[in-house]
């Protein structure tokens, strides 16, 4: 029995960085600089920094605008004049420009030169755009806008892949003081209108198609139905990926961007919107979640520069689409003059490793996937440390969900053995992490390294006290830079409200479920909506996909908990199996057994059901709160938004279900 004078030990790190690492950070650098200008702790490392950060956020903040240089063009009157969640009045009187920091390489002429994006598609062959080329097309295509009539606060959209001419769409859009948006070519046109009729844009940018796995995807007449049903729209820019002539009345992407123009920054106010993000929408029309220049600034200067360590050597490749937040957290790798790497096609193609192939042919230094991919590769037998020269990749960054144990174990051993692993957590919500990496701590298997600076990120309770070692609502205390000025058309602001702060009056609730350990690090335990809650006893789903996906014959699961009107419960777990598999009596008690032995007795489900697949979100989120709708009886137009699902399909299996059992 363990006490608190004599505490469990702690299992050892998986990994931990070395002297030289620690000493080489930035992180490390920007401590005792900030130690010597604003007071920060020069002793105690990182955890004595973040503590700082939070009980010091106006000095912090105001220390991270120093340290990367901000160039403010009229000044601010304070960092933080208006605290409240949300609301908070972040630099008052501050004016800038985020393309104008992004492209601010190009300005030296030892760098000019440099790629500043390296694209890749399906061929895998790097293409590179130079720093002084990006500018360039910048300058013009920003010049075109703005003789387009596009003024400050215009909404410029793009229904684009993950390509060259995204990137330089959204930093014209921003050079101008206009507000981007971007859908993935791959959404149908519902998805897109759900998304872009909210905001209303006044030119969009197009392509023709798009290849994935092989193969072509012609989009031609979704663009011209979204001509059609964007009334707003005054011009449409063709850009030819698949090689076809600009329909009549689109103008041509090579004619906007051939000019040599120096580049005119409009400089706006410090909460002026940059972009407008969606969430997935799953139950409604999706939220548009407009962020502003200034705080996306800061805070992507705060997590790629000191975070995720990166700077003019390095080369940042992160697998995405223009239809997910990690596309424009990507895009701001150019703030910190790190070369970008667009990877545009299947993660898969033509194989399961791909991805690994295209770190090492662009020298990526740091590599940036999904949780569900490294699984994926781990089922497949991939060896990307024997088969891929990976010597240049120092970390290995996952999202999208959390990154099981055998994930951790499986890169470790794979890919190297001195490899900073940094499973990170965020949202859409802030288009940024709240906690993950951290290059001077050591990573333990399962857990997020630690909350992220000037994130006052805590676990909490049903009665809102902060617990330790014990799961809790994720909630964030103190305002972020990057938290949403607003949702569009959300005029007295109770959307935006209902959304995070319905539970905790004046203090953000993610909705995940989360517990922060005794030695600082986090652990994911899913959503908190869709949590499992047998006789008391709270769980994650994201614990029982990773027990029961470790099982080679299975490829992916759904676990969904149902209250009953009687007040009974009803949890069944839904499987989809991998090629040649058979849900008998012996894998349902493996199943069974997995659950009952690595998790908890009280969570072993009650029917164990074979599904033809596991619904997504079109960025592949597990769709749990639809089906779980379903499962209540709801009809499904009212479940789920159709244009929100990667397979509108599965579902009428899941309805179906539902109709049995009714």
């Amino acid at each position: 029995m363990t006490s608190a004078a004599n505490p469990a030990p702690q299992p050892a790190p998986l990994w931990q960085p070395d002297s030289d690492r620690i000493a080489a950070a930035r992180i490390t650098r920007f401590q005792a600089w900030a130690a010597e200008r604003y007071g920060a702790p020069a002793e105690g490392g990182y955890p004595a920094l973040h503590r700082w950060s939070v009980a010091e956020l106006d000095t912090f903040w105001q220390a991270v605008a120093d340290w990367f240089d901000i160039r403010f063009s009229s000044p601010y009157e304070a960092v933080l004049a208006d605290r409240t969640m949300p609301g908070a009045q972040w630099f008052p009187g501050a004016t800038l420009n985020y393309a104008e920091h992004a492209l601010r390489t190009a300005e030296d002429p030892a760098r000019a030169g440099d790629p500043a994006l390296l694209h890749v598609d399906e061929t895998h062959e790097p293409v590179e755009i130079s720093w002084s080329a990006l500018r360039r097309q910048v300058g013009s295509l920003a010049a075109q806008l703005r003789a387009l009539g596009v003024r400050p606060g215009d909404r410029v959209s793009g229904y684009l892949p993950n390509v060259p001419q995204a990137v330089t769409a959204l930093l014209a859009s921003a050079a101008v003081g206009a507000v981007w948006t971007s859908c993935a070519p791959d959404f149908g046109a519902r998805s897109v209108l759900d998304r872009f009729q909210q905001v209303e844009p006044v030119v969009l940018f197009a392509v023709d198609g798009y290849r994935y796995g092989g193969k072509e995807h012609d989009r031609t007449d979704v663009v011209a139905e979204l001509r059609r049903e964007l009334p707003t729209l005054r011009a449409v820019v063709h850009i030819p990926l698949l090689g076809t002539p600009a329909p009549e009345g689109a103008v041509e992407w090579s004619a906007l961007t051939s000019d040599e123009v120096e580049p005119v920054f409009e400089q706006v106010p410090f909460d002026h919107p940059l972009w407008v993000l969606y969430s997935s929408g799953t139950t409604g029309l999706p939220k548009a979640i407009v962020q502003s220049q200034g705080g996306i600034l800061l805070e992507h200067f705060k997590q790629l520069g000191l975070h995720c360590d990166l700077g003019p050597e390095d080369r940042f490749f992160w697998y995405t689409s223009t239809g997910w937040m990690m596309w424009n957290f990507l895009v701001s790798g150019l703030l910190t003059g790190t070369t970008v790497v667009l990877y545009d096609g299947s993660p898969g193609y033509p194989d399961t490793g791909a991805q690994w192939g295209v770190a090492e042919r662009t020298g990526a230094t740091l590599f940036g996937t999904s949780a569900a991919y490294v699984m994926a590769c781990r089922k497949a037998d991939v060896h990307p440390g024997r088969d891929f020269d990976l010597s240049r990749v120092k970390g290995v960054a996952t999202t999208g969900s959390p990154l099981p144990p055998d994930g951790f174990r499986w890169l470790h051993d794979e890919v190297r053995e001195d490899l900073w692993i940094a499973s990170v957590s965020g949202g859409t919500d802030v288009c940024s992490c709240f906690a993950g990496a951290v290059p001077t701590l050591p990573v333990h298997i399962g857990e997020l390294q630690a909350p992220c600076l000037g994130t006052d990120l805590q676990a909490w309770d049903a009665q809102g006290r902060p617990v330790i070692g014990e799961v809790g609502e994720l909630v964030v205390t103190n305002p972020m830079p990057s938290m949403p000025i607003r949702f569009w058309n959300d005029p007295d602001g109770s959307r935006y409200r209902d959304s995070y702060f319905d539970m905790f009056p004046g203090v953000w609730r993610h909705g995940d479920w989360i517990t922060i350990t005794d030695h600082g690090s986090v652990i994911i335990h899913g959503r908190s909506d869709s949590t499992l809650n047998r006789q008391g006893v709270r769980m994650g789903s994201a614990d029982i996909y990773e027990v029961v996906e470790r099982l080679p014959e299975i490829r992916e699961s759904l676990v969904i908990g149902l209250e009953e009107p009687d007040g009974g419960y009803w949890m069944p777990l839904f499987v989809h199996l991998a090629e040649g598999a058979v849900l008998d009596e012996a894998l349902r008690t493996r199943i069974k057994q997995a659950i009952r032995e690595q998790l908890s007795p009280r969570h072993v489900p009650d029917e164990i059901i074979e599904a033809p697949g596991v619904p997504h979100t079109l960025t592949g989120k597990r769709i749990e709160v639809p089906v779980k709708r379903l499962l209540q009886g709801t009809a499904l137009d009212k479940a789920v938004n159709p244009g929100s699902v990667d397979n509108l399909d599965l579902l009428r299996f899941y309805e179906d279900v539902a109709r049995k059992r009714g």
